[in-house]
């Protein structure tokens, strides 16, 4: 059998990792009941990525105040009863050998959306949707006008990730991840192409990342033993009027000093208008950067999709681990497919699996 960077060992802040093939977040809008509580069906839809050999699990984005879910479908973290439920799913996953983590977010003013299966566009008042919120009047085309957030909101939400970072962890989760990419709250307030505010949170690169980090410094604190990832996009792929990859390497140096320890590099999702490039890892080169620019550990994701393609980015030092989305979802085996194709002898096949191994046996 061969050595193999993706499937070493990875430690970042108090978490080791078995392995550097990550699951990403990735919203389930499946909770029926519609009162944010995690189901079977994240259990199932979790539990088995785990199974498949993933070194860390992250739940979708996990709102952390009502108001804040990208549909009246997600899950939640403001109330103990969903802090429950997801610590059943967390011990399954710690039983399978993944680590888990969550992703803790606010959606903005992409909010109070339909999922894709029932709906389109905004979720009016009257289907149980509600007014989304924002930094400022800029609505995301085809959404409803947000309403600009005031001071003292802002440190309510502040409030609100802290409190939910303290549940996340009494319900077990080896890792945080603080969610400012793709368009919702904290990237809104980041990039000036959704942010026209003239006091302390606007204006400046430093004005506008001032909420992230005192998201950031709320998690740690609330926290202080917990994985703290932050989630980013590097550009909104429209410049000059974009957030861009420089800024996103000078606020992760801050986003280090407010106790970040690893930086998860996407993009887009702020402006309807960008034009993406996609391709093959089209969003690696965006998480190097950010690895050279800071000396911070990175995880790098978009059409990561073959094992060959994941060990390269990390052995080429590209990346400290690899995300992957659609084809977790495609094959939740993913790793234990990964480990045979590279040659690697791994030690976590589930026993009751045993006869699916790839090994040579009567």
């Amino acid at each position: 059998m061969t050595s193999s960077a993706l499937f070493s060992p990875l430690t970042v802040g108090n978490t080791t990792f078995r392995n550097r093939l990550w699951v990403a977040p990735m919203c389930q809008y499946s909770c029926e009941d519609r009162d944010g509580v995690p189901t079977d069906w994240h259990l199932v839809n979790l539990g088995g990525m785990a199974r498949g050999g993933a070194g860390l699990v992250i739940a979708e984005a996990t709102a952390v105040v009502p108001e804040g879910r990208i549909s009246p479908w997600d899950t939640g973290i403001w109330n103990d009863n969903q802090a429950d439920a997801w610590a059943r799913i967390v011990r399954f996953l710690h039983s399978q050998g993944s680590k888990a983590g969550i992703q803790l977010a606010h959606a903005g003013r992409k909010a109070s959306t339909y999922r894709s299966w029932s709906g389109r566009g905004a979720v009016p008042h009257s289907d149980g949707g509600w007014t989304p919120v924002g930094p400022s009047e800029l609505p995301f085309r085809g959404l409803a006008d947000p309403q600009p957030l005031s001071h003292e909101d802002i440190a309510d939400i502040v409030t609100a990730f802290a409190d939910a970072a303290r549940r996340s962890a009494a319900a077990g989760f080896d890792v945080l991840e603080v969610h400012a990419a793709h368009g919702y709250l904290l990237h809104e307030f980041l990039s000036p192409a959704s942010n026209d505010r003239t006091d302390e949170y606007g204006g400046s690169l430093e004005n506008r990342a001032r909420f992230m980090l005192d998201v950031i410094r709320a998690v740690r604190e609330a926290a202080p033993s917990t994985t703290v990832f932050l989630r980013l996009s590097a550009t909104d792929w429209i410049e000059p009027e974009g957030w861009t990859l420089e800024q996103t390497v000078e606020v992760s140096r801050w986003a280090r000093e407010a106790g970040a320890d690893l930086i998860d590099i996407s993009s887009g999702g702020n402006l309807p208008d960008a034009r993406i490039t996609v391709g093959p890892g089209y969003q690696v080169p965006f998480a190097t950067a950010v690895k050279e620019g800071t000396g911070m550990p990175v995880a790098a994701v978009g059409l990561i999709t073959e094992p060959h393609q994941a060990e390269h980015i990390v052995s080429a030092g590209q990346a400290d681990a690899v995300m992957a989305g659609r084809e977790f979802l495609r094959d939740p085996h993913f790793p234990l497919r990964a480990a045979h194709e590279l040659g690697v002898d791994v030690d976590y096949w589930p026993l009751q699996y045993e006869r699916g191994t790839f090994a040579d046996k009567p």
